[in-house]
């Protein structure tokens, strides 16, 4: 750690490809999960043992992933107890914007990391050390008996590992927003923006999805707009017509049902297919 340098034979990776689907056709459907030295693996725990409470104070209180005490139940109890608040009130509404990246982990900058936790007091040997660890990494895939020749890696971070998904979680901390009437929520890069809609007034819930968008693109993260969904809860009698948003000059799909972090949800706040799911 003194020297701020990790050895090349620790960081080197070999991709393996796992399944996301039952019967994969395509390469999308497949996830690259980078195996490291078990060395390594040891090493980023101390780091990470060291960290955690360094950038405590600036982590996003609405990031529940990679968080003691923290997880997936917590995330989906947070969104309805606030939906469920609001749709007590009267002539209110819920817009919920669902965010894809595209390969999310593959697109942090190092440096800027660095800057970020820098900003964020982290001691500097630890930030050389971090930064060192994600570029210059060479990496292969191997398929069942054949291997590929070694390529070079200096950006993102490899998934699979353990520091990769919390670095993450700190590269996207600036990204926060929480109101009585909106909020940006995220389970490391499934991110969602509840806009609690009263009156038919919604521009505090357009505004934040559209400095979303800016925030993502000034740190190099891809928005996937063809698979971000918006879900619409509007339990009122008479519905009145609602105006689609655009990101990037793509108006954005509105759906009757989405699946968040293995819950589906739909626009009748009717659990019948979660369950049969389940």
């Amino acid at each position: 750690m003194l020297l701020q340098r990790v050895p090349v034979l620790w960081k080197t990776s070999c991709l393996v490809l796992v399944p996301k689907t039952s019967r994969p056709s395509d390469p999308q459907d497949y996830r690259p999960v980078a195996l490291t030295s078990h060395i390594m693996k040891t090493f980023e725990r101390l780091v990470l043992e060291q960290l955690r409470p360094m950038v405590r104070p600036f982590t996003d209180p609405l990031q529940f992933a990679y968080q003691p005490r923290l997880g997936v139940e917590d995330s989906i109890i947070f969104l309805l107890n606030r939906v469920y608040n609001h749709l007590d009130k009267p002539a209110s509404t819920v817009r919920i914007m669902f965010f894809d990246f595209s390969s999310a982990f593959n697109t942090i900058r190092p440096a800027l990391l660095g800057e970020k936790m820098t900003a964020m007091q982290v001691e500097a040997p630890i930030v050389s050390w971090i930064v060192d660890y994600l570029t210059g990494r060479p990496q292969y895939v191997r398929l069942q008996n054949c291997v590929s020749d070694r390529v070079v890696s200096n950006t993102g971070a490899p998934q699979g590992t353990v520091l990769s998904p919390f670095l993450f979680t700190l590269f996207t901390s600036d990204f926060n927003y929480c109101s009585e009437s909106c909020h940006l929520q995220k389970f490391s890069d499934d991110s969602a923006i509840v806009g609690c809609i009263e009156k038919g007034e919604e521009s505090e819930y357009r505004t934040v999805v559209g400095k979303f968008v800016t925030l993502s693109e000034l740190n190099h993260l891809q928005l996937n707009v063809t698979k971000t969904k918006e879900l619409i809860v509007d339990l009122r009698r008479t519905k009145t017509p609602v105006t689609p948003v655009s990101i990037q000059g793509v108006p954005v799909d509105t759906v009757e049902e989405y699946k968040y972090l293995g819950v589906y949800f739909n626009n009748k706040l009717d659990w019948t297919r979660n369950t049969e799911a389940v």
